[in-house]
């Protein structure tokens, strides 16, 4: 192989690497914060189509994966503001937050939990077991009137 052949495919390999690199950091720029409470890692988020598609792209990497939306007459409708309380199965409390989009994603040990959220003064809770063969996933929807309220 002659000098400019291989300066050739040196330069398309960086060419291919910074692109990489710009498609890495664009899906991590588009990630809400990361925050800590306690032993609990998360990120909460998901309004707007590019956030929405960088959580979607990560929610493998999360044990638990929360979803909050509206039931409506016209299809389901993504809420934000979420209240959510997780306890492990003795009450002790790992994770007050609320949820700033229709996604919560958290890592946290394995183990059974009760999850707890809110919206317009209205409480679900669901019963998850996160395992470190897969990840938990679980919806909160609540029933929505025509005007958009619960």
């Amino acid at each position: 192989m002659n000098r400019f052949s291989r300066a050739g495919l040196v330069a398309a390999a960086l060419v291919l690497t910074q692109s990489a690199v710009n498609v890495a950091f664009a899906a991590t720029a588009d990630l809400p914060p990361l925050h800590q409470q306690g032993v609990v890692t998360y990120l909460s988020g998901g309004v707007g189509s590019d956030q929405s598609a960088a959580l979607k792209d990560v929610m493998h990497e999360y044990p638990l994966v929360l979803e909050f939306a509206g039931k409506s007459n016209q299809g389901n409708e993504y809420l934000a503001d979420v209240p959510v309380h997780i306890t492990d199965m003795h009450g002790t409390t790992l994770l007050n937050a609320t949820a700033h989009g229709p996604f919560m994603l958290a890592s946290l040990p394995n183990g059974r939990y009760k999850v707890s959220a809110s919206y317009e003064g209205k409480t679900q809770q669901h019963v998850v077991d996160v395992t470190s063969s897969g990840h938990a996933r679980t919806m909160f929807l609540w029933p929505m009137q025509p005007d958009g309220s619960t």
